[in-house]
């Protein structure tokens, strides 16, 4: 793949190259895919201080495999100080102020106006995705994993032949992204309970309720995490029903799955790409 190496003329710099990491699969693999392939190829991850402990961790190990350090950007202000500025308002799938603020405002500051161009880890067998698009004019976007038609069983073998594997979340999770992604489905929720209950109980923490509107501001609509957890062998149950139904199913009928493992899973097409690859 030819890789842009000229110049500015009204900046007078070179071309920066940047990989932004989510701690997801796709990221990290096209980090690999791509390693010693760019020159002078810089490696960010926009940390919203609310990621998992298991992302941290695999961020880590790939940065061991990279042997190049990730530069770590962090917002100025933490999610609760957004938190209060949108007067308590939970961000959800209209609204995203949460990657707006913590994730794009950062990384879009780390890059100035240098002309740069992005590497996304978009695969082959993502059609509907559209990636992370700045409307800065010096911030050119490209998706090797298009170009070359590799799609989720190469990013699984490009993982796991460099000897990282999936991180460990993926285990319960279908994304990466702070923990209480408004994006999780119902199954992940469920997970997030089990397999980290402080962090299940401070995200119960910030639904409220207007004492004199009524309205609740909830992760899920219509739902509370304490609401949900109660339904926690309901909701399980319900979920290995629909896994064992879409693995008999013929596969051209697959276009919606509330389910994950294939690359499928529903929340990726709209789901935000610079938390979620």
């Amino acid at each position: 793949m030819p890789v842009a190496t000229h110049t500015s003329d009204k900046e007078a710099k070179p071309v920066r190259h940047i990989i932004a990491l989510s701690g997801g699969k796709d990221s990290s693999a096209l980090a690999v895919y791509l390693r010693g392939k760019i020159p002078n190829v810089e490696y960010v991850f926009c940390d919203t201080g609310e990621e998992l402990d298991e992302t941290y961790e695999y961020l880590g190990l790939l940065e061991a495999f990279l042997g190049k350090k990730i530069q770590w950007l962090k917002s100025i202000k933490d999610f609760k100080f957004y938190l209060d500025m949108y007067k308590g308002v939970l961000p959800d799938a209209q609204t995203r102020w949460c990657t707006r603020m913590l994730k794009l405002k950062s990384y879009e500051q780390y890059i100035g106006d240098d002309e740069v161009v992005s590497y996304v880890g978009i695969r082959a067998d993502e059609p509907h995705r559209t990636g992370y698009i700045s409307t800065k004019p010096n911030i050119k976007a490209v998706f090797p994993f298009i170009e070359n038609n590799i799609r989720h069983a190469d990013v699984v073998r490009i993982l796991e032949e460099a000897g990282l594997g999936l991180p460990k979340y993926y285990s319960w999770r279908s994304r990466s992204g702070c923990y209480f992604c408004f994006f999780q489905q119902k199954r992940e929720w469920i997970g997030l309970l089990e397999n980290h209950p402080d962090l299940f109980e401070k995200a119960k923490a910030y639904e409220k309720v207007d004492p004199v509107t009524g309205e609740r501001y909830t992760w899920n609509q219509g739902e509370s995490l304490d609401e949900l957890a109660q339904r926690a062998d309901e909701i399980k149950a319900d979920y290995l029903k629909r896994k064992e139904r879409n693995a008999l199913a013929f596969k051209g009928h697959q276009k919606l799955k509330d389910v994950w493992g294939d690359g499928a899973d529903s929340g990726e097409a709209i789901a935000c790409t610079i938390c979620h690859l």
